[in-house]
């Protein structure tokens, strides 16, 4: 027997491990949040930390697909984007140029 999957549009597969993106702002990723990401059981919690970077990937253990010829379930791993606001109303823009006056320059780790 010959399967082929079609290809979804939130969720890859990787063997028995799903893999998926998720955009998150600044302020997730700077302060920290809790939220909810889908999953193929429906929604999973995921806690981001504060100071989370762009890329990082967190798996969330038995939420993939069961194992072939095996017990349990592959992981679901999540990779987060740090999506940076293309239009900034007025205050937005100015609580920004407050910020970028109190920190530090940017440097690569």
């Amino acid at each position: 027997i010959d399967l082929s999957v079609r290809p979804h549009k939130l969720f890859c597969r990787d063997g028995s491990d799903i893999l998926c993106e998720l955009a998150i702002n600044f302020a997730q990723a700077t302060l920290g949040d809790e939220i909810e990401v889908p999953s193929l059981d429906g929604k999973a919690s995921l806690r981001i930390p504060p100071g989370t970077q762009s890329g990082r990937v967190f798996r969330l253990k038995g939420k993939g697909v069961p194992q072939l010829n095996a017990r349990g379930k592959g992981d679901q791993l999540v990779k987060v984007v740090v999506v940076t606001p293309q239009h900034l109303d007025g205050k937005q823009r100015s609580l920004f140029e407050e910020l970028a006056k109190i920190l530090p320059q940017a440097k690569l780790p």
